[in-house]
């Protein structure tokens, strides 16, 4: 079955000649549909893969300083677009409200959402699951929209969700979101793609998706 596979670059490479590289050996024909989230200055079209963006502001247009929207995404290609990363969450301090004006405006100027929901150790995953979907996508039109489940505990670690907590968030968020794709992420890898892949409408990679070697084996 085809799934989703999305790289999140993050704040990798650190230039357009490593970008491209990484373009070029990911340009290839595979049974998945395959988004690559580049850093904004180094979005680049494909053949076969799908350009996306890790994130974008609240607002459309104005006098915003260092701000994208999403309608600009759209002008230059992007069809996807990471909303409510953890790290967006924590260390820019994005608020669900924040996340709903996004949801709807990438929704508007016909760009996918991606929603990205997850709880930190400690907290109670259902709690927080369903105040994340429920502020994210308050009066948003939901048919279509995906949704990257990733716990916080396991972004960067190494540290990855057991399979039955993968199906029974996946089986939360489908409970809740019953139109969206749900996807996982949090040390995604080789290793461990192919199982969850099993679970899940798809993945969401991160430090594995600047590994050549690693993200080819995933997506092929």
């Amino acid at each position: 079955m085809k799934k989703i596979i999305i790289a999140n670059f993050k704040m990798n490479p650190l230039t357009k000649k490593k970008a491209q590289e990484l373009f070029k050996a990911y340009d290839i024909k595979t049974k998945h549909t395959v988004v690559l989230c580049p850093p904004f200055p180094f979005l680049e079209k494909g053949k076969n893969y799908i350009l996306g963006a890790q994130n974008c502001f609240c607002r459309t247009e104005g006098p915003y300083t260092g701000a994208v929207s999403s309608k600009m995404l759209k002008d230059v290609g992007c069809k996807y677009i990471l909303i409510g990363h953890s790290e967006r969450r924590h260390i820019f301090g994005e608020t669900n409200r924040i996340v709903n004006h996004k949801i709807k405006l990438c929704i508007k100027n016909k760009v996918k959402p991606v929603l990205c929901v997850g709880e930190n150790a400690g907290e109670k995953r259902d709690v927080v699951l369903k105040k994340q979907l429920k502020e994210g996508l308050k009066d948003a039109q939901t048919k279509g929209i995906i949704i990257a489940y990733e716990p916080v505990f396991a972004i960067g670690t190494g540290k990855v969700c057991e399979i039955k907590d993968i199906i029974n968030s996946f089986n939360l968020i489908k409970k809740i979101v019953p139109d969206a794709k749900v996807l996982y992420g949090g040390s995604v890898n080789s290793l461990n793609a192919k199982e969850i892949l099993k679970v899940t409408d798809g993945i969401l990679v991160g430090g594995a998706s600047i590994n050549k070697k690693e993200f080819l084996k995933i997506i092929k």
